[in-house]
Formats: structure tokens, sequence, C-alpha cells
């Protein structure tokens, strides 16, 4: 007799166990994708935008997203309008579209290559002080703690000086100034944070050197007369050697809002 062939059934014993495994591997996965949830591990769906499309339905879907904050899905339409029709009349707006959706998902550096490629191809724009101001804000957006990297704040101040010597009187004059003065703010702040670091390893002498340079380059800072203080407490020969906290506190990039000229602002922006 012809003996007919199954597949093993699991037993009651072993189906705890295979379901537990199935468990482990689905929370396994979870981890390896980071916060993904599990409704997203399952969600097969596409999540790309429909982009075989004619440039000025590109455009428009692309608009449409990018006016919601879908910002993903916005810059795959740009991308595909300068891929595919990068003669259209849509194409320069698809260009500086697809560098503001870079600079609003946070990816700074990105942004800013793509806004340096737009002023390069189309420096006569009219929307180029726009573009100079984004420019600048790629690199305020870098700036961090008064202990890390001052680029970022340099690199803006220069950006921002770059926009109101071509542009003096554009949209973003006013508040390209406060936020220069914001960003010096930041340099002059740390600047005096290494001042600390001389403190705390009793080197007095780079602390004076630091503390009198700072007054020379930026005598309209706001911790000059906190800096003169120390200053002559080191001159003195009485350098602090506890409460360090009363000397540097609040050393980070201020608001640039406290820096804008109020008398220059319209009324209804007073307030």
């Amino acid at each position: 007799m012809r003996l007919l062939t199954r597949k093993p059934c699991l037993t009651h014993q072993q189906r705890p166990s295979f379901f537990i495994h199935i468990f482990c591997a689905i929370l396994l996965l979870v981890s390896l994708t980071g916060c993904a949830s599990i409704k997203d591990l399952f969600d097969f769906s596409s999540k790309k935008a429909e982009v075989h499309l004619p440039p000025e339905t590109l455009i428009a879907k692309g608009l449409d997203d990018f006016n919601v904050g879908r910002y993903d899905t916005a810059e795959q339409y740009f991308t595909e309008i300068l891929d595919r029709h990068p003669f259209s009349p849509q194409a320069i707006l698809a260009e500086l579209k697809a560098a503001d959706c870079k600079y609003y998902m946070g990816k700074n550096y990105e942004a800013l290559v793509l806004y340096k490629q737009f002023e390069e191809r189309h420096p006569t724009n009219e929307i180029m002080p726009y573009v100079m101001y984004q420019k600048a804000m790629c690199n305020y957006n870098r700036i961090d703690t008064v202990d890390r990297d001052p680029e970022g704040a340099i690199q803006a101040i220069q950006d921002f000086n770059q926009l109101l010597r071509a542009f003096p009187s554009s949209p973003y004059t006013d508040e390209a100034k406060a936020r220069t003065k914001a960003a010096n703010e930041f340099l002059v702040n740390h600047e005096y944070f290494i001042v600390e670091f001389y403190l705390r390893t009793e080197k007095y002498k780079e602390a004076e050197s630091r503390l009198k340079y700072i007054i020379a380059m930026y005598p309209e800072a706001k911790i000059i007369p906190r800096a003169k203080d120390l200053l002559e407490k080191l001159e003195a020969g009485k350098p602090p050697h506890s409460g360090f906290a009363e000397w540097f506190s609040e050393l980070s990039l201020p608001s640039w809002r406290n820096f804008i000229d109020r008398a220059d602002l319209p009324p209804s922006k007073k307030k």
C-alpha cells in the first residue's frame, strides 16, 4: 500500500515554543528599525510619490505636498522634474523647492549645497535675496553649545553679511542683522567659555590673554563688563578658585529677537 506523506504537525508541547520564537523575531525586527512601529513593519503600501507625470502636474503636486509639510514626497516630485524635464518652465522652481524640502526636513548640509548650486546657476534671479538668506540660515541652524565648534556661527555671519552687502534693503535685512548680532554674541560666549577652562587648570596668564582679546575684539558684547571684572581680579593676583558658575553662567546662543531694532519695525510687529 502506498503511504501518504504529509507535513509534520506541531505537537502541543512545540506550539508555545514556536510562537515565542516568532514573537521574538518580530521584536528583533522592531529594534533594528529604530522607532518603527509594528504597523509600519507590515505596511507594504507604497509611500512613494506618483512621479511619472507631465512637469506641470508634478510641480502642482509637489507644491501641494510642500504646503502641508509632506516634504519627503514633495521632494520626489521636484527631483523628478529636474531629472526628466530639466529644461521645462517648471525646472527653476523645482530646483529651489527641492532645496527648501531639504531645509525643512532639517538636512542643513544638503540644503546648503542645493542653495549654493541655485545661486551659481541663476545669479540674477529675482529670488536671490531669499536664497542667500536660506544659505545663511543653514549655517545658523548648525550653531550648537558654546563648548562645540563655532564654525556654524562663523559661516552664518559671513553669509548674512554677504546678503546685507548685495541686497541692503531686502525683506530679510532686519532679521539678518539681528541674527548676525546673535551669532557674534555666541562667538564671544565661546571665547569666554575657554577662559573658564584656563581658570580651572590654573593657566592664569592664558586666561588674561584671552580676556584681553575678547575685550579688544568685541567691545560691545554683553559679556564685556563681566570679562573686565574677571580680568581685574587676575591682574591683581586674585583669581577665583571656586564659584565658576557665577562668572560663566548663561553662555549660549541668545535669541536673535533680542537684537531687533524695534524702531525699524512696522507698528503691527512692535506689540
